[in-house]
């Protein structure tokens, strides 16, 4: 029996994470209990912790930015491509729809930041915040965790870099404002597709593409500068929609572009194959054909290099459009650079102290 689509969330399933000993499988006993389950859904769960830590260094020469900071695990979003999803197995969790309904706040994590950045051998290097889970996603609401950071941030002359397809961003426009002023912020605004539909399918809970292109402008307006972040392009699926999402993107203020191919590690593969045979029947094959070519046959190639470009004639041809588009476009002609030079130590000028000076 065909077990129904969950509204508003994105995984099919909420099979076991890779650390698990034991695996649930559902068997429907007739009476369709299982569609009516699945319809109903799991309500979304947020859970406080206390974080040891807040900022992640990173060496990958794929990404472009050294450290990171993320106020919470798993996202309700819901993006059935996260590559974030085999985080949560680490938790005891599900990489399926536990991702998206068990949530974890880093209650402390302002607290954290400041900390970090008075530490003796840090020097201001930017920081990219929401690289793992969405910092706007929609319990950022409640807890505000983002908007401290950056105050965090503003306080310190700390340089940093914001990525999230929601609209809430617009909601800090005020200390954005402030950090653009003094060139220590950039805002990456995430968009896959410009169909409602697909984006609805594989997007469940994040907002919709023209509210992302709306924020875009806002910000632009506002003379904080923007970027899209075309992420992930996926075969048969997306792909052909590059050059208009860059064009749109373009013509709403974005300066850069930057690109992703899909990527399909550990348990996301056989989530994403659940949702393609789910709401893609029919090109399901061809995707995961397309997507193997880029990775030597298999779903996905972890090597630096290859994991988020791809390989063959295929991921040449996609990469070689968006190269000609940004060009066309003057995506990258008018990029403003981050003011790394702006960072004190000590919150509101109140770093080491001084000593007295004589007769004082």
């Amino acid at each position: 029996m065909r077990r129904q689509a969950l509204r508003g969330r994105g995984a099919r399933s909420n099979r076991g994470g890779r650390h698990e000993r034991l695996q649930r499988t559902f068997a429907d006993d007739g009476w369709g209990t299982l569609a009516g389950l699945a319809v109903e859904g799991p309500a979304t769960e947020v859970t406080c912790e206390r974080a040891r830590g807040i900022i992640t260094r990173n060496d990958s020469p794929d990404v472009g930015f050294d450290h990171s900071v993320n106020p919470y695990r798993g996202c309700e979003h819901g993006c059935i491509y996260c590559y974030a999803r085999p985080g949560h197995a680490h938790l005891g969790h599900s990489p399926g729809l536990d991702f998206e309904t068990k949530l974890i706040a880093k209650e402390n994590a302002p607290e954290l930041f400041e900390k970090a950045l008075n530490r003796p051998g840090w020097r201001g290097e930017p920081v990219a915040i929401g690289t793992y889970t969405d910092c706007y996603q929609p319990i950022e609401r409640r807890f505000r965790l983002t908007r401290r950071i950056l105050e965090v941030a503003e306080s310190h002359g700390q340089p940093v870099v914001l990525i999230t397809k929601s609209q809430l961003v617009r909601r800090d426009i005020d200390v954005l404002r402030r950090l653009a002023a003094r060139r220590l912020v950039r805002v990456a605004i995430s968009i896959t597709t410009l169909d409602r539909r697909l984006a609805r399918l594989m997007e469940p809970r994040a907002a919709t593409p023209q509210r992302r292109l709306d924020t875009m402008a806002t910000l632009a307006e506002a003379g904080i500068p923007v970027s899209l972040m075309l992420a992930p392009v996926i075969p048969a699926l997306n792909d052909h929609e590059m050059e208009t999402i860059m064009l749109r993107a373009r013509d709403a203020g974005a300066e850069t572009a930057a690109m992703v191919m899909l990527r399909l590690p550990l348990e996301i593969a056989e989530l994403f194959r659940e949702w393609l045979q789910e709401h893609f029947p029919d090109r399901a094959g061809r995707v995961l054909s397309l997507v193997r070519e880029m990775h030597g046959g298999r779903l996905y190639d972890a090597r630096f290099g290859k994991r988020m470009r791809g390989a063959g004639p295929y991921a040449w041809t996609l990469w070689r459009r968006f190269d000609l588009a940004c060009r066309r476009l003057g995506l990258g002609e008018r990029c403003t650079p981050l003011n790394v030079s702006a960072f004190r130590a000590g919150k509101s000028g109140r770093g080491q102290m001084q000593l007295p000076l004589p007769g004082l």
